[in-house]
């Protein structure tokens, strides 16, 4: 499968693009045989292959995922997804967030095969935590892709600056700055994440 170069990003994100755009098979198997490497697909076909998380943003990921998946237990309404999980949203783009919730009865309209691969579904809640190779203006460009592809919530975390944006259909970005905690609505309510010892890192 022959693949062109076509640039490379600021922060160490490097595009590819192929003259003829792989089926959701081929591109699955591409990542499988590339299971180094953080890869996602954007809506045109482009093929982006991202650094690997530092340590720190390691741990922050680790802390946002086990939060959400022990309250989605003890909840009971849905499932979670960590940041291996890749999506096939309804643009074609395949994105794979840090953290995802996606209720039961839509997991449950999945083929077993469909499970198996990318899944053609886009989860009702996202979360993206900023790292310090992440581009701040890709960034919120994805969260206005997830939303635009059927999220009802969506949550960017930047460590940084210690702020959450918190974006929602046909309303604009919220950001909360210097909170402890961020509380859920809509999919996810009644789930609250304690920020603090994601904004205290390592």
């Amino acid at each position: 499968m022959p693949l062109e170069l076509t640039g490379i990003d600021e922060d160490s994100t490097v595009r590819i693009e192929r003259r003829h755009p792989l089926s959701t098979r081929e591109f699955f198997d591409f990542c499988q045989a590339n299971a180094m490497w953080r890869i996602e697909r954007a809506a045109d076909g482009e093929i982006i292959i991202m650094p690997p998380a530092g340590m720190e943003t390691g741990d922050r990921n680790q802390d946002l995922i086990t939060q959400l998946g022990v309250w989605t237990r003890r909840d009971g309404r849905g499932r979670a997804f960590d940041s291996n999980t890749g999506f096939e949203l309804p643009n074609g783009a395949m994105r794979s967030p840090d953290a995802a919730w996606i209720s039961k009865s839509r997991v449950a309209t999945l083929t077993r095969e469909q499970k198996q691969v990318f899944a053609p579904i886009c989860p009702e809640f996202v979360v993206e935590l900023q790292s310090p190779s992440d581009s701040l203006p890709a960034l919120r460009r994805k969260m206005a892709e997830w939303i635009e592809n059927g999220a009802q919530l969506a949550w960017l975390i930047q460590p940084e600056s210690k702020t959450v944006s918190i974006y929602r259909p046909g309303a604009e970005p919220e950001h909360r700055t210097g909170i402890e905690t961020v509380e859920g609505e809509g999919p996810v309510a009644g789930f609250v994440l304690d920020l603090r010892d994601i904004w205290a890192g390592l």
